[in-house]
Formats: structure tokens, C-alpha cells, sequence
């Protein structure tokens, strides 16, 4: 089946919104290319708080890009990894925060000059 993220009741305008949601993309970002445990990404999230980043693992779980697996230790002992597809999408993610870290000061004065000619 073919996604068409424009299509109002299509599966792909839900995925795209969890992996371009607030979260979702910096938690992508931060497991590329490793296995952390719930602790480690929240510091590496700055921000985030615990509820918001535990609902957006449990969104990316559900939607395949991520598993979790526990280790059924005491203490809980829980890591988080990118699935083959999470991966992937990652990598895209990844790229296009890259090319916005890079033309961070271009980005910034197109968007002083816009706020400039709105009034803002």
C-alpha cells in the first residue's frame, strides 16, 4: 500500500506527525546509531519531562520505529533502540537537522527580516 501523507484519513499524515511532533524527532535523533536506557535519553533530551518523553517512546514503539526491551532486572533495567525502519527515518530526521543547524544564523536573519515586514 502506498502512503499518500496528504490523504485526510491516510495511516502515513499519523506517522509523519509522531516523528515531526516536538519529541519525536529529537528521540529519534538521540537513539540513532545506539541503545539507551530511559535516564540516558532524558538527559540527552534536554527539556523533556519524563511523562512526555515515556508517551513519545511508547507512540514510536507502537508505530515500529523503536523497540523496548526489559531486562526484567531488579532494579528495572529498560533500552530503547531504533528498529531497521526507525533507523532509516533517523537518518532523514537527522539530515534535516543538520542542514538546519548549518544555516542557523541565514535562518535566523530571514526571520528577524520577516518578523521586521509583519510588525511583529
Amino acid at each position: 500500500m502506498q502512503g499518500d501523507v496528504l490523504a485526510r484519513d491516510c495511516p502515513s499524515r499519523q506517522i509523519l506527525q509522531h516523528v515531526s511532533s516536538r519529541w519525536g524527532g529529537l528521540v529519534l535523533i538521540a537513539l540513532r546509531g545506539s541503545t539507551l536506557r530511559f535516564a540516558e535519553l532524558r538527559r540527552r533530551i534536554q527539556g523533556i519531562s519524563e511523562r512526555m518523553l515515556a508517551q513519545t517512546l511508547q507512540v514510536l514503539e507502537a508505530d515500529g520505529l523503536l523497540i523496548r526491551t526489559d531486562h526484567g532486572e531488579v532494579p528495572p533495567r529498560v533500552d530503547y533502540r531504533l528498529t531497521p525502519a526507525g533507523e532509516e527515518i533517523s537518518a532523514r530526521v537527522f539530515a534535516l537537522s543538520d542542514w538546519i543547524e548549518s544555516h542557523l544564523p541565514e535562518l535566523m536573519a530571514l526571520s528577524s527580516d520577516a518578523a521586521g515586514r509583519t510588525g511583529r
